[in-house]
């Protein structure tokens, strides 16, 4: 520090960084292992009606035993990065979004579907990333373009153990 200048306050970590962070990797993944495979061509849609999607993604029967391995998981979904639930056998938990302790109580099966499919529907501004949107994203490695994070049994597993959250 030279004479006369002022000291800075030391710095602090930004949760504004730390979530374009999250959302930055969740729109252009950094191993093959976090985008799911699908076959060129093969398009991804599904109707939303209201706040949801009422329908399975194609056709796909979820498990829940599945989504809960998907969502403690650090690969793909990734969703304790961000997410609590209040479960003993889940040490490592984010604070930054919403619990989901209850979440099955609060919200149907077609409401959690759509949350975690293209959650940007519902709102806009939030750093969670869409997990079967592959439109509209910044930054995505060529080889990821038009690749969902995860595919439909992913999301019905997911979903399906989000419904378990009474």
């Amino acid at each position: 520090m030279r004479r006369g200048d002022r000291p800075r306050p030391p710095r602090r970590a930004s949760l504004t960084l730390g979530i374009g962070a999250v959302a930055f990797m969740a729109a252009a993944p950094a191993a093959p292992g976090w985008c799911a495979q699908r076959a060129a061509g093969t398009p991804l849609s599904f109707q939303v009606v209201g706040d949801g999607i009422p329908e399975p993604l194609a056709g796909a029967r979820g498990d829940a035993e599945r989504g809960r391995a998907l969502l403690v998981e650090r690969a793909a979904a990734n969703c304790l990065l961000c997410h609590a639930v209040a479960d003993p056998t889940m040490r490592v938990a984010g604070n930054v979004a919403p619990s989901l302790d209850g979440v099955g109580r609060r919200l149907s099966a077609a409401q959690l579907r759509l949350r975690v499919a293209d959650i940007q529907r519902v709102n806009p501004g939030t750093a969670m990333p869409g997990y079967y949107r592959t439109e509209g994203l910044d930054r995505v490695a060529a080889e990821y373009r038009g690749k969902p994070i995860l595919d439909a049994r992913q999301i019905e597993d997911i979903v399906a153990y989000l419904v378990s959250l009474k």
